[in-house]
């Protein structure tokens, strides 16, 4: 690993360590998870599935329209490698999607279509508990370098962390509850993505930076924004609004 990229990922392991204190968004660390995926590890986008406190998968965070929606499709089939990633608490890995397993079928024809080639789908677990997953979509088939799952798998594992905050046993009230408003400010950002993108005239992926480089700028938490910006309280019209 050059010094470089060694620099980036010990910079995300800082990120994600940020959350063991108090007052931290949860849908912010994981965008920041699935970011570092794509922009330090190379994989071409990267998605997270969260469960609530019924135990149903909700998407939380992704890198692009294109994985959002192939999370999503797998989500409402109750079909695909992420989805057995978390019943298993093990990882799958699919280095060619044209080759799947048939039972996929539904999940390999929407990804293939997407462009996507190949998937690694990571557990999001502490001991015997997977919360969620961290899902990885490549253009390329093949699987990865075996450092790189490494890595992977140990900034999933921060994040799990981050999110239990040691409370796994002992208070799922708080767990369920913080699930539960990760579930929401999501629906609120997709809305924020929604306005921006009419705003700025911009597509939804730009939308959706445009949206982070304010929260960013402003030192707010990505949802607060996204509630201002859904009320019309705040107006991003352009790259310009954003810095």
């Amino acid at each position: 690993m050059d010094e470089t990229r060694e620099a980036a990922v010990m910079s995300t392991f800082a990120a994600l360590a940020d959350t063991l204190v108090d007052d931290y968004d949860v849908v912010e660390l994981l965008q920041t998870l699935v970011d570092a995926c794509r922009d330090i590890l190379g994989h071409t986008a990267a998605g997270i599935l969260l469960a609530d406190e019924s135990g149903q998968l909700e998407l939380i965070a992704s890198t692009s329209e294109a994985s959002r929606e192939v999370e999503l499709m797998q989500i409402a089939a109750a079909s695909g490698p992420c989805i057995e990633c978390f019943h298993t608490g093990r990882r799958i890995s699919v280095p060619s999607i044209a080759e799947a397993p048939a039972r996929w079928s539904g999940f390999s024809e929407r990804a293939l279509t997407l462009g996507f080639a190949a998937v690694e789908a990571i557990p999001l677990r502490l001991r015997d508990l997977t919360i969620g997953t961290l899902n990885l979509l490549n253009a390329s088939a093949g699987e990865p370098p075996a450092s790189d799952i490494v890595t992977t798998q140990a900034f999933a594992d921060v994040a799990t962390i981050g999110i239990l905050h040691e409370r796994t046993l002992k208070q799922t009230e708080v767990l369920a509850s913080q699930l539960r408003h990760a579930l929401q400010s999501r629906v609120t950002i997709e809305q924020a993505k929604g306005v921006v993108s009419f705003t700025a005239g911009a597509p939804i992926d730009e939308a959706f930076t445009l949206i982070r480089r304010y929260a960013r700028n402003h030192q707010m938490q990505l949802s607060t924004l996204a509630t201002r910006i859904v009320r019309r309280e705040i107006t991003i019209t352009g790259a310009a609004d954003a810095g």
